[in-house]
């Protein structure tokens, strides 16, 4: 089976995350999506990072029936810094006969060099860039890193924590039910 892991803070999670996801899926004839929220990503930190059991609850709600997407709590009952490598390591464990593809951003690749044991994982599975706004063209970047063209969709996450926190609106940055958890919860405001 083809299987791929899309680890992120999802702070909160966005229809940007939901259509790379979807692309990419499509375009390597993925069989499953698995969407990881790290518990503390090593390269951002905590301050500010909502806990955890929300940021896994909107995950829940933004992937609820789609067949080919989950989620799994992996990082989050490790807890501590989630390293990459681990997370990866822990799956091929989990399903020994499945190939691998971790899904990244092209705004996380300029720092791949400096993941912990990155040349270790870029032989693990097959590291997928997807392009984003504002970022350079995957292209080439990273030998053993395979980019991929799709659609860009020009929202972050920080973007829509800013705009709540501003009390501007962010009901179509998001899907509907998360954005509906989001305003219930009073989150980012």
């Amino acid at each position: 089976m083809k299987t791929g892991i899309l680890g992120g803070t999802f702070d909160p999670v966005h229809l940007g995350h939901l259509i790379l996801a979807q692309e990419i899926k499509e375009k390597l004839g993925l069989e499953r999506v698995i969407f990881v929220p790290a518990y503390r990503a090593p390269h951002k930190g905590t301050n500010g990072l909502l806990p955890a059991r929300h940021r896994l609850n909107m995950l829940k709600l933004a992937v609820r029936g789609n067949p080919f997407f989950s989620v799994s709590d992996i990082e989050l009952r490790r807890r501590g810094i989630s390293y990459t490598i681990d997370t990866v390591n822990a799956f091929g464990r989990r399903y020994p006969g499945d190939e691998l593809f971790f899904i990244a951003g092209s705004d996380l690749v300029p720092d791949l060099k400096t993941w912990k044991e990155y040349r270790s994982l870029i032989k693990a599975v097959t590291f997928v860039v997807a392009g984003r706004p504002g970022y350079p063209a995957p292209g080439k970047m990273v030998p053993g890193v395979t980019s991929v063209r799709i659609r860009t969709v020009n929202i972050s996450a920080a973007e829509i924590r800013t705009r709540r926190k501003n009390g501007l609106q962010v009901r179509y940055f998001l899907p509907e039910a998360v954005y509906r958890y989001i305003v219930t919860n009073r989150l980012y405001i």
